[in-house]
């Protein structure tokens, strides 16, 4: 059977490459590998969230829920260097690249790429950033998304980006459901961003 970006172990051969990315004004190198999500270039989806939204600033703390290998984390890090960034994913290889591409952009000491359970549970984040996993199916993308919804610090707030076609409005919709009040701030070549602001109504972690 073929590895999805979100086996666990991907059992394809650890073929890396690089891949060339501007965020925020910046030139990097990222390595990628085979068995990651979107190997050969920068997605659409993560180009289209880090064009409209503008970096943060000062000390945050802040997840990168399904990091791939680092693009958002590593860029995050680089431009609030007094921010310490949660590289969150389910795939060893990816977030063994995560790692190696943080050293490589001088923000090894502030990227924590770890599994899902690796995040202290003492933890908080003024921030999140996710391209999530929507191929995961429904259930398990509301059942993910609820759980780091609610490690939102009080004024915290997510940054989500949506295929259009992939869900977007539903997703919207279902979040300010859930008691998460949830706007879209920009769309752009078919997908949506979506700002997602916590709440106390909203569940403890589970």
């Amino acid at each position: 059977m073929a590895d999805h970006y979100f086996s666990a172990e991907p059992t394809s051969a650890d073929v890396r490459r690089t891949v060339q990315a501007r965020i925020w004004g910046k030139e990097y190198t990222f390595t990628t590998a085979t068995g990651v999500f979107s190997r050969d270039r920068l997605d659409l989806g993560t180009s289209v969230l880090l064009r409209e939204v503008p970096p943060p600033t000062g000390s945050r703390t802040i997840l990168d829920l399904g990091s791939g290998y680092g693009p958002i984390a590593v860029a995050l890090a680089v431009e609030a260097p007094d921010a310490q960034v949660w590289a969150v994913d389910v795939n060893t290889r990816a977030l063994e690249l995560t790692a190696e591409n943080a050293k490589a952009a001088g923000v090894g000491d502030r990227v924590h790429p770890v599994l899902t359970d690796g995040v202290p549970e003492d933890i908080r984040f003024d921030e999140i950033w996710s391209n999530p996993a929507i191929h995961i199916g429904k259930p398990e993308l509301h059942k993910m998304l609820l759980h780091w919804l609610a490690r939102l610090a009080p004024d915290g707030v997510a940054w989500l980006v949506v295929g259009k076609n992939l869900g977007a409005d539903s997703l919207q919709k279902w979040l300010g459901e859930q008691g998460y009040p949830c706007e879209r701030t920009a769309s752009a070549k078919g997908f949506r961003v979506l700002k997602v602001t916590a709440t106390n109504q909203a569940a403890t972690p589970s």
